[in-house]
């Protein structure tokens, strides 16, 4: 009976390890996630700020040997 108990506690602390790890996993999935969102919403603001193409004259286009 001793020999089981301890088996499981081993266990139980193993599993404890891998729940920790897969938590800081996540966090730092969702702190990437985050992240990378914020850059989304910086383009599309500035997607929206710019410039549209019918806007710009062919004076302000780069020619193509630049």
């Amino acid at each position: 009976m001793q020999e089981r108990i301890i088996e499981l506690e081993s266990k139980l602390t193993l599993a404890e390890d891998l729940l920790d790890e897969l938590n800081r996993t996540v966090f730092r999935q969702q702190l990437e996630i985050d992240r990378l969102q914020t850059q989304v919403r910086q383009i599309v603001l500035q997607l929206q700020s710019a410039p549209s193409a019918e806007a710009r004259s062919a004076a302000d286009e780069i020619p193509p040997h630049y």
